[in-house]
């Protein structure tokens, strides 16, 4: 094993010569670990799997350039670390993206057979202009941030965890604790 480079070695290799048997080490070394960490946050292997690509991805396109200069600034990154920040927030990417294209089909249905304000609007426009708002305001940020992805943003509970960085669990109980306040705010 003495023929092994370092994470660090594969990653200057990479940055300083586009070195493809460093990246290909690399790419051997953590795939498969980042797409076992990907797959506890998301159902869909499809999907997981073109995350993992992405990364790998980003990391041939330059990422490892910036890596390699958080390193020689003093600070201790970890590699397994630095490519879980980038695979996470890829997935978080391609969760919202699929959730944006399925709201933008159902309000164009949505607007094909509209006679008057949907609820929604009628209660954004209270958002806007009734004591909601102040309810909303009152409300502390981890309650409102989990309203704005579930109601607001339209998003599943499981995207709604992936956004936040929070298990699904924890979404479920914060917007139950959330409505529970509105609803006591408004009585």
């Amino acid at each position: 094993m003495s023929g092994t480079r370092s994470d660090g070695e594969l990653l200057r290799a990479i940055a300083a010569d586009s070195d493809r048997h460093a990246f290909e080490e690399l790419y051997r070394r953590y795939a498969p670990w980042l797409t076992a960490r990907l797959r506890g946050r998301c159902a869909d292997p499809a999907v997981v799997d073109d995350v993992v690509q992405e990364t790998f991805l980003a990391v041939w396109r330059g990422s490892a350039a910036r890596y390699r200069e958080t390193t020689e600034n003093g600070a201790n990154t970890d590699a397994a670390g630095w490519l879980w920040r980038i695979g996470s927030r890829r997935l978080v990417d391609a969760v919202r993206g699929d959730g944006a294209r399925g709201r933008l089909r159902q309000a164009l249905a949505r607007l094909r057979h509209r006679d008057e304000a949907s609820a929604e609007e009628r209660v954004l426009a209270g958002v806007e202009h009734g004591d909601l708002a102040g309810a909303l305001v009152r409300l502390s940020p981890e309650l409102r941030a989990v309203l704005q992805a579930t109601v607001i943003d339209g998003l599943t509970t499981r995207e709604a965890a992936v956004l936040l960085g929070i298990p699904p669990g924890t979404v479920k109980t914060r917007a139950l604790r959330a409505r529970k306040r509105l609803r006591e705010e408004l009585a």
